[in-house]
């Protein structure tokens, strides 16, 4: 009868414990939850949002006054002259202002410029980007994508003059002239950053039984990228392009020393070319052409939102599922 008493004493003592083991395991897997009522925790979720809510408002507010100043400014030399005439003289400018008339004359020729060097940096570009975003997805731990990787970054944390000096000592001193060729090589050297890594990250979120699929099948390793891979990241692609392409249009700092500018539409490659930026840097060194600034400034915006507003469809309707 003892034996069995102790027994049953140390079974109890034995439950009891457990029991406040539970007991203690419970207040500490449930003092990290809210466990305050519904209405509380609606209450506290609506006043973040307002709060996120009223910081992007403030947050918005110096873009919108950024935008609407260039627009006041700017529309009022928008007419057909201004596409398709070549940027007036100061002489005409100044004769305009004095009459109270408005400047005569466009940016033709910077528009023109920029559509020439733009279509041959992304025919340099797009394809070599293009490139090398499959080597890294397909190849990500090999030294040649380490040393990619590291001279992508480089490049593109590196300041847009630097890009300008590299392809001046490149193709301007060599030719010994300034040309559209060394300010498309410029803006190509620009451009290759931002599509090799959206071309590497867009790969990477496709689903491994993608490329399976089509090697199971019999396609070669080739096929499968161009066939199977690159179609199912179009949308990826194509938004890295844009997005590249919308960067380098505003830059002014590499054309100035490759392109140099001219004032006259020229299609030759191998001649001095104008730009958008570039004329909008002249006519701020021209006290006559202040009015030429805010219409060519509200040109160049418009075109790269409308360039961001394309990307942004296209990733929004071919996104990856």
């Amino acid at each position: 009868m003892n034996c069995k008493t102790g027994k049953n004493s140390e079974n109890e003592k034995e439950i009891e414990k457990n029991i406040e083991l539970k007991n203690v395991y419970k207040e500490k897997r449930t003092a990290h939850y809210d466990i305050r009522p519904y209405e509380d925790l609606r209450s506290d979720e609506s006043g973040r949002c307002a709060n996120v809510y009223d910081i992007s408002i403030t947050s918005a507010i110096p873009l919108i006054l950024i935008i609407w100043e260039v627009v006041k400014k700017g529309y009022k030399q928008i007419n057909l002259n201004f596409f398709t005439e070549t940027a007036p003289s100061t002489l005409d400018a100044m004769l305009a202002r004095n009459s109270g008339e408005l400047i005569p004359g466009g940016i033709a020729n910077g528009i023109t410029g920029t559509l020439l060097m733009v279509v041959i940096a992304s025919l340099l570009a797009i394809p070599t980007g293009i490139l090398g975003g499959i080597y890294l997805s397909e190849k990500p731990k090999t030294w040649f994508s380490i040393l990619i990787r590291f001279l992508t970054d480089l490049v593109q944390g590196s300041p847009s003059i630097v890009i300008g000096i590299i392809a001046y000592s490149w193709i301007v001193k060599p030719l010994g002239s300034y040309s559209a060729l060394a300010g498309s090589i410029a803006l190509s050297i620009m451009m290759l950053p931002l599509i090799i890594r959206s071309t590497e990250e867009t790969l990477k979120m496709l689903p491994g039984s993608l490329k399976e699929a089509g090697l199971a099948l019999g396609a070669s390793y080739t096929r499968v990228i161009l066939k199977v891979l690159l179609p199912s990241a179009f949308g990826g692609l194509f938004t890295g392009i844009l997005l590249a392409i919308s960067r380098v249009m505003g830059e002014t700092a590499p054309l100035m020393l490759t392109a140099l500018g001219s004032s006259a539409i020229n299609w030759d490659i191998l001649k001095p070319t104008s730009a958008v930026p570039l004329l909008i840097w002249e006519f701020y060194n021209d006290p006559n052409l202040i009015d030429m600034i805010w219409s060519s400034s509200l040109f160049l915006l418009l075109l790269i939102l409308l360039l961001n507003i394309i990307a942004k469809q296209v990733a929004r309707k071919w996104k990856i599922q």
